[in-house]
């Protein structure tokens, strides 16, 4: 069997994880818990012929422990080894950045505020997610969010305590994406957001991105939008009504699909093809389902966040297996054919990579290399030259701010 791609190599270690060779467990370290749980892997990068790939591979679930990958360092670096296929991947690690164990001016560390997954920084905001707080618990049973965000710990992260962690990550990390999310809040959920978001966007011009439940008033995202949000996504999770229901009780309960679809499709219609996203997770309903949410997501304009199921130690659905590699590849080219037909641009912003999903610039690799593609590719990097003078242009105004704070 011939080596597997980037994008293959993934796909592949998201589904069957990775294990870390006894003798090199003392270089490296994994990720911290975060974001429902997503992130408690091992940050690798994967080297590509075109772009490279971050990727955060599961090591301390139960599946990964019988993974034909191990993880090995070798002469400085590190290298993956698939036994069974004797096939050998070199791969990067990177390194955990010296921000994390600063002190915010309020005495928070920094770790405690955010944490890169990949290449942006990611940021929960709010108290725990309310479907953990019902007197029967009614979370999504693939989340360990109620597990990783305690409350009280939540709510000391002040506006100050976020845009102090973002300079720090903008200027020793090189971010320029910083996405906040949260749990459920009750309807509360934009009010929420929207200090964080004004302080962010006026303090230090990154791009910013929201993932929260969707609300009935549609009209509130307009005020999110004239505040500068450059992106949304909005997690349905599942596109049957079956596994919507059965895996996320609360969501169905209180929200239900449709005001998940009406919100992407609502501000998508706002912001234009390529700035929202709708998420999903594959490798629980049949695959075919996850076609459907893809050509949902894709109709409106948006581009589908994929992510692979994890059964996540602690979660409700701990002992359900990962799914298969074959299944996961032929989702994914099916992502990328999407976006190939509904010329829907991608990867036009800066140095966004992220390591938890696949993401559509990663499924490139797996485009067949007809004209189509061809010329798929050729309007993505004509867009991505045509704005690249106003992000930088962006990006440079938000260092001079930066500069200027007491910080």
């Amino acid at each position: 069997m011939q080596h597997l791609n980037p994008c293959e190599l993934e796909i592949d270690l998201f589904c069957k994880g990775l294990r870390v060779d006894p003798d090199s467990a003392g270089s490296v370290k994994l990720a911290r818990r975060t974001r429902a749980g997503l992130g408690s892997g091992l940050e690798l990068r994967l080297p590509g012929s075109f772009k490279d790939i971050w990727v955060n591979v599961p090591v301390i679930e139960s599946f990964a422990k019988q993974s034909p990958y191990t993880l090995y360092a070798d002469n400085g670096g590190f290298l993956i080894k698939n036994t069974e296929l004797s096939q050998t991947y070199p791969v990067g690690i990177e390194s955990e950045p010296e921000w994390y164990s600063k002190p915010t001016l309020s005495g928070r560390l920094m770790s405690k505020v955010g944490s890169m997954q990949g290449t942006y920084l990611g940021i929960y905001i709010g108290p725990v997610c309310r479907y953990w707080k019902h007197d029967e618990r009614e979370n999504c049973h693939f989340c360990t969010t109620g597990l990783n965000e305690e409350q009280d710990e939540s709510w000391k992260k002040t506006v100050t305590d976020v845009v102090e962690t973002c300079v720090a990550a903008r200027k020793e990390s090189g971010i320029t994406f910083v996405h906040f999310n949260s749990g459920y809040q009750e309807g509360r959920d934009l009010r929420l957001a929207r200090p964080f978001l004004d302080a962010v966007k006026q303090k230090t011009g990154l791009l910013v991105g929201l993932q929260l439940a969707p609300v009935d008033d549609l009209t509130q995202y307009d005020g999110l939008i004239d505040s500068g949000v450059d992106h949304f996504s909005f997690c349905f999770e599942f596109m049957s009504d079956f596994a919507f229901s059965k895996f996320c009780p609360g969501k169905a309960r209180t929200l239900g699909q449709s005001a998940f679809f009406r919100a992407m499709e609502y501000t998508s219609s706002k912001l234009g093809k390529g700035r929202v996203s709708g998420e999903i997770i594959a490798g629980v309903e049949p695959i075919e389902e996850t076609m459907k949410a893809i050509d949902r997501i894709t109709d409106c304009g948006a581009f589908p966040t994929i992510c692979v199921f994890r059964p996540l130690e602690g979660s409700d659905m701990a002992v359900y297996p990962s799914p298969f590699y074959e299944e996961m590849r032929e989702v994914f080219k099916y992502m990328i054919d999407r976006l190939i037909a509904k010329r829907i641009p991608i990867g036009i912003a800066p140095n966004i990579e992220v390591s938890l999903v696949v993401q559509p610039t990663d499924a490139l690799y797996l485009a067949d290399p007809d004209i189509n593609s061809l010329l798929y590719r050729a309007y993505n990097k004509a867009l991505t030259s045509l704005v690249k003078p106003f992000f930088n242009r962006r990006l440079k105004r938000g260092d001079r701010r930066m500069e200027q704070l007491a910080y």
